[in-house]
């Protein structure tokens, strides 16, 4: 089976409201250049774009188009009782760390508590699911960087194992290696919480993100700041205000590629600007504009290394391929088609993005397969700009309110 994207809904804390967002080596743009600091690669993580966890007996499910990467978790202040995580996908379109209980086998890490005892328990919506799970505090570890006391969410624990019927009606639950396609989603999105000021108030305006969960039942409940699952990069002690992903070019269908993601913006000497383009989002939705074939998709467009291609309009619009016939989240022309589209920043920024469609039954064809550029699917009104946008390119984001050699936070560059 082919994975289906993970597209991710994000809720921008600036504006307190619900925004969807839908989930190597090589050369890089000349990014990796003119940052200040001495040099360290203590910044420096490995990750792979492969068939994934899943790829395999008994599961035999591949994942393409999927960058992954693992993570060290430990009980706060311990150096012992800790585990090294595998599989966990790299997410530029959300924010903080999620690992299945299942792939937590050897440490035990506290859960978070309200005033009164009772249990917080997350449910978080993507586009095409839910994961649900309660919050719990580790040391996160990842190449020399850690995140200290970090809240991080345990998907499909057995201890909260009833879902309230507000959460699943956001989508069906992704608690498992088979529904998930990963051990864990490592979000370092431009978001420093994954709901931010909404989930700080109660009444309508909360979003229904975080519960408490005493033995009569779970219900709706506020949460702080501080308390909610966290962007890793911002307690780190420096490279804190961003990530950089480096993947190679890709032409055709690959098994599979390796790459780097890189912490901090202008930090060290390994993550300056360089020549890259600086493109702020708007405050309300935290996407920028995209044009397309003369008309413009107004706030429409976002870069997410968690969506597995390139979803963008449908095949009602004039000039788009056909969706395929078994599988009509991804298009099949019969032949390769060239696109391009303008991408605009709310700061007035604009360039040229020339990319290709082809056809998804073709380029999924074989079970070993990876990694395909010209991976796309329907998402109307909107343009994803998936796994095969950062194919070749040095992508950075740039978190909300964090400084940077480009400017504050939140924008991406490349």
């Amino acid at each position: 089976m082919i994975r289906v994207r993970l597209q991710n809904v994000l809720y921008w804390g600036l504006a307190g409201a619900l925004a969807a967002t839908a989930g190597c080596s090589g050369s890089s743009n000349g990014g990796s250049t003119g940052g200040g600091g001495g040099g360290s690669t203590a910044n420096v993580q490995a990750i792979s774009v492969t068939t994934g966890p899943t790829a395999g007996p008994p599961l035999n499910s591949p994942y393409i188009n999927g960058a992954f990467t693992s993570v060290t978790v430990c009980v706060p202040g311990s150096t012992t009782s800790c585990q090294t995580i595998s599989g966990i996908l790299v997410d530029t379109g959300s924010s903080g760390l999620r690992i299945l209980s299942s792939a937590l086998t050897s440490v035990s890490l506290p859960q978070q508590t309200a005033a009164n005892g009772d249990a917080i328990v997350e449910c978080l919506p993507f586009v095409d699911g839910i994961t649900w799970g309660p919050v719990q505090t580790a040391d996160m570890t990842i190449a020399g960087e850690k995140a200290k006391s970090l809240p991080i969410q345990v998907i499909g624990s057995s201890n909260f194992s009833t879902i309230p019927k507000a959460c699943t009606n956001f989508g069906a639950p992704e608690d498992d290696l088979s529904t998930l396609g990963a051990n864990g989603i490592l979000g370092v999105g431009p978001a420093a919480q994954d709901c931010g000021t909404a989930c700080t108030v109660s009444g309508p305006s909360n979003p229904g993100l975080y519960y408490v969960c005493p033995a009569a039942g779970c219900e709706v409940t506020t949460q702080s700041l501080s308390n909610q699952v966290v962007n890793p990069i911002v307690l780190f002690a420096a490279d804190n205000n961003g990530v950089i992903i480096e993947l190679p070019s890709v032409t055709g269908s690959e098994a599979g590629v390796s790459g780097s993601m890189i912490f901090g913006i202008g930090t060290q000497a390994n993550n300056g600007l360089g020549n890259a383009t600086v493109y702020t989002m708007d405050p309300s939705t935290g996407n920028f504009t995209t044009v397309f074939n003369n008309v413009t998709y107004s706030d429409a467009g976002f870069l997410d290394s968690g969506s597995n291609a390139i979803y963008f309009l449908d095949s009602n619009t004039q000039g788009m391929p056909p969706t395929c016939a078994d599988a009509t989240f991804w298009y099949c022309p019969t032949g390769t088609q060239n696109f391009s589209a303008t991408n605009q920043g709310a700061n007035g920024a604009s360039g040229t993005i020339q990319f290709v469609v082809g056809n998804a039954d073709t380029l999924t064809a074989n079970e070993t397969i990876g990694v395909a550029n010209g991976l796309a699917g329907p998402n109307p009104g909107t343009f994803d700009w998936g796994l095969p946008f950062f194919f070749g390119r040095t992508v950075y984001t740039a978190i909300e309110g964090q400084s940077t050699p480009g400017g504050a936070g939140p924008y991406w560059a490349y």
